[in-house]
C-alpha cells in the first residue's frame, strides 16, 4: 500500500448538498485521489471540485479551509489523507 500523506480533517458536513468542508494542512489540487477515515467511515474519493468561500479554486493551500463534494456521509473530525 502507498504511503498516505495526511491533508487534515473533516471541519464540518453540509448534509444538504453534500459538501465537507476540509481544513488543509498541505497543498490540494483537483484530480487528488482522497481518503475519509473515521467511525464506521473509509472510503476514498477523487476531488471533481473545489472550492473556497464559494468560489471555484483549482488548489488549495496549507491552513485554507476548503468545501468537496463527497460522495458519502462524513463527520466532522473525520481524517482525510491523499492517496
Amino acid at each position: 500500500m502507498a504511503k498516505e500523506k495526511d491533508v487534515g480533517e473533516i471541519s464540518n458536513y453540509f448534509e444538504h448538498v453534500q459538501v465537507a468542508a476540509i481544513k488543509v494542512k498541505t497543498p490540494l489540487k483537483i484530480g487528488d485521489s482522497l481518503r475519509f477515515v473515521g467511525g464506521e467511515t473509509n472510503f476514498e474519493q477523487k476531488i471533481d471540485s473545489m472550492q473556497i468561500n464559494h468560489k471555484k479554486v483549482a488548489s488549495a493551500k496549507k491552513g485554507d479551509e476548503v468545501g468537496i463534494k463527497i460522495s458519502q456521509r462524513v463527520r466532522k473530525g473525520y481524517k482525510v489523507f491523499k492517496v
